[in-house]
């Protein structure tokens, strides 16, 4: 039974952390979770079908040991498959899919079919099925819960994904040849070759992430290294995942190198001059953080950062000082939004895009009222989507906040939306949204009536009970 609870375990370690592995080339999404979770529960049954009728044929304990032996190698060769697939995959269902197969489909199903060839060992009458049955299921759900709270709490919290991916095909590579021990056989010189074969990839072939966090493959990347038309001494660009999310300029805060993000400083010039009180929703490289405290002295931000090893990471390499003009709460924003003061904010800046997608508990009417009630009476509420083609979701997102919000402004690219990815600002506020001073490269405010248009016949509000986000992003 310890087998196969261990074994249950580590298929779930394994269905974790291939979130993690496939986020720098596919996203973090729903779609992705959806599709590696599918993914995963066919390589189960797979394993278990499979499993059971070699069971019936062969020598089950030379099978364990060829399953425990090949399972390890084919963890550690998962590595390989996603640094190598992952870069030309694309994006879509059909993209994460595959990607999930081609790396974890495998192993999942060879480990799956331990579970059977246990039960052919331990069913020594048929007066002790049912008994022996329940005992395998209930050890293989609880190794399952064991392997997901351990991985999700624990040790993704501790170790790299990449070394708890190591560890895991070392555990199981070391069971195998236990098993063949004991069995009194040994892996023969093919099967010790494939193995090996499979280690030496997975330790050869490079991470796309110089440091991992509990949400993000993160790459610090210097002006230098990127084929940019103004490369700067200082430059740094930070990328989590598949996007580029901020870049700094370590000698000069006031330099804005995103598109977005001088929107952004567009919005803040039309507030009254002085100190303003600013409330971020997302971090990332705190770009605009900097950038406030440079031209606006005396200015207070606070931020709500998911991620708080990646405040440590912005502090080491990104520029970020703290003090008292800079409030950094790390946690889910929006457990934090009814802890803070009622019209405390002259500006509220929605940036928490991870990957290319958008966490949905933040785009809801809910969440909008509450951002209306942190406002001062003359606030401006603006935000970052990334979206494209119909723009659907930025359309919903904007009719959304017209549930509570007067005054509605949309800032789109020079060239339209007609591709999917590209940042669309949304501004709203209770009072008369002033026009920006905008560059006319980095886009174009809508009129009024042009908004209107924009959001169209849009028939979707987005709610805490409904708010299909990624579908309407896809």
């Amino acid at each position: 039974m310890f087998l196969v609870a261990a074994t249950s375990g580590l298929v779930l370690v394994i269905e974790i952390l291939a979130g993690r592995l496939m986020a720098p080339y596919v996203g973090v999404s729903l779609e992705t979770f959806t599709g590696i979770i599918g993914t995963i529960l066919g390589g189960i049954a797979l394993g278990a079908a499979v499993g059971g009728w070699l069971a019936d044929r062969r020598d089950p304990v030379r099978l364990i040991a060829q399953a425990l032996f090949f399972g390890g190698g084919l963890t550690w060769l998962s590595l390989p498959i996603v640094f190598s697939l992952g870069p030309g995959v694309g994006s879509g269902p059909v993209a994460i899919v595959f990607l999930a197969a081609a790396a974890f489909l495998l192993p999942t199903s060879i480990l799956s079919g331990i579970g059977p060839m246990v039960a052919k060992l331990e069913l020594e009458s048929l007066n002790e099925t049912g008994a022996v049955i329940g005992r395998l299921s209930a050890a293989s759900t609880l190794g399952a819960l064991l392997g997901t709270f351990g991985t999700g709490f624990v040790l993704i919290a501790f170790l790299p994904v990449r070394v708890i991916i190591v560890g895991v095909g070392a555990l199981l590579v070391l069971a195998g040849i236990a098993v063949f021990i004991k069995s009194g056989r040994r892996p023969d010189g093919p099967e010790i070759g494939a193995v090996i074969f499979a280690a030496v990839l997975g330790f050869i072939v490079p991470s796309p992430c110089d440091q991992t966090t509990d949400y993000y493959c993160v790459r610090i990347v210097a002006d230098a290294e990127l084929a940019t038309d103004d490369p700067r001494p200082g430059g740094r660009s930070l990328f989590l995942d598949s996007l580029r999310h901020a870049h700094v300029d370590l000698d000069d805060p006031t330099y804005l190198d995103i598109r977005y993000i001088r929107l952004f400083a567009n919005a803040i010039e039309t507030l009254p001059e002085g100190p303003i009180r600013v409330l971020h929703i997302g971090g990332g490289g705190f770009s605009i953080p900097r950038y406030i405290n440079a031209v606006r002295p005396g200015s207070t931000n606070v931020v709500l950062e998911l991620d708080d090893q990646l405040v440590e990471i912005a502090e080491a390499e990104l520029g970020l000082t703290t003090g008292d003009n800079l409030d950094i709460r790390t946690g889910d924003a929006r457990l934090h939004l009814g802890d803070l003061p009622t019209d405390g904010f002259d500006l509220v800046i929605g940036d928490a895009y991870s990957g290319a997608s958008v966490p949905w508990h933040l785009t809801t009417v809910e969440v909008a009222e509450e951002i209306d009630r942190l406002l001062t009476a003359d606030g401006l509420y603006i935000m970052n989507v990334i979206d494209g083609d119909q723009s659907r979701f930025a359309r919903s997102q904007l009719d959304t906040l017209g549930q509570v919000f007067d005054e509605m402004g949309v800032v789109l690219p020079v060239d339209g939306i007609g591709k999917r990815g590209v940042n669309q600002i949304l501004l709203t506020a209770q009072t008369p949204i002033p026009a920006l001073q905008i560059e006319p490269d980095d886009g174009r405010q809508l009129t009024p009536e042009e908004v209107v248009d924009f959001i169209g016949d849009n028939d979707v509000i987005l709610t805490d009970d409904f708010a299909p986000a990624d579908q309407l992003l896809t």
